[in-house]
């Protein structure tokens, strides 16, 4: 039996969106336990809860040995707010976990894999299990906590080792105490709701706060808000310009990002997560 608890370090979701995750477990895993912390429904302003709540919550899910994953609920914006916290009081339990999550939860992820905790993995969320498409992309991810790699992105080859952001998530988190050694990584961004030349902007933060890694690969790069002039070079473009400026290699596209399509992506080397 995988156990795995919910918590929410950034925004809410509903009762709704939990029973549409406990249903899809209960009628297709059931070799698999699912538990969402009350605090995943609690709201404060923007956030799930207060700093405080959403800390205390994840460390209770962290900490508590009866886990063997921590899946994060949704993304929006607030676990930068409480990741430095969390790591510094993780146990031997939070150390043998797996963490799920993506976008805004990259923050966690780049904080428990620059400590060595447990297994990180880009992965998407309990909020996305309401809608079929959604359900597609759960369901790589509750099999691959029960040991299945089929889910995971194609191009890992099992012996460099990768990771995968959100792009404006990596680019804050560089060159802050979080930021883990990415050197000689395959490193994956997508991105979501963002201007190209709001992307552009990133790439050139990160062209010059990246270590040497061994190349980048683009996910997918949806909902561009419309500009009052067209900036002239696509996403894709916009990539290999900074890739060449910054001497990486660019590796092609990855498929990862704000869609049904949503791959995992396991930080390190792809493996089968630590659960059991």
């Amino acid at each position: 039996m995988t156990k795995i608890a919910i918590c929410a370090p950034a925004t809410p979701i509903t009762r709704d969106h939990a029973a549409a995750l406990e249903d899809l477990v209960a009628a297709e895993f059931p070799q698999t336990e699912v538990t969402f912390h009350d605090q995943c429904f609690e709201r404060e302003g923007h956030f799930a809860g207060s700093d405080l709540r959403r800390l205390t919550a994840l460390l209770e899910c962290a900490n508590d040995p009866q886990f063997d994953a921590v899946w994060f609920a949704k993304g929006g914006y607030g676990s930068n707010r409480i990741a430095e916290a969390a790591v510094s009081r993780m146990n031997e339990a939070a150390r043998a976990k797996t963490y799920v999550g993506f976008s805004d939860c990259g923050y966690l992820l780049a904080a428990l894999y620059r400590n060595g905790i447990g297994q990180c993995a880009h992965g998407s969320m309990p909020v996305s299990a309401r809608s079929e498409n959604g359900r597609k992309a759960v369901r790589r991810v509750l099999n691959w906590l029960n040991g299945d790699n089929s889910g995971l992105e194609p191009s890992l080859d099992g012996t460099t080792p990768a990771v995968a952001f959100n792009l404006i998530t990596l680019a804050m988190v560089s060159n802050t105490p979080m930021m883990p050694d990415l050197s000689g990584h395959v490193v994956m961004v997508e991105e979501v709701s963002e201007h190209l030349y709001a992307i552009d902007r990133l790439f050139f933060h990160l062209a010059g706060s990246l270590p040497r890694i061994a190349g980048l690969r683009l996910g997918a790069v949806t909902d561009i808000p419309e500009n009052y002039v067209e900036f002239g070079q696509t996403e894709e473009e916009i990539a290999k310009f900074w890739c060449e400026r910054a001497g990486v290699p660019y590796l092609g596209r990855a498929e990862i990002g704000h869609t049904s399509a949503n791959r995992v992506v396991p930080f390190g080397l792809a493996s089968p997560p630590r659960a059991t």
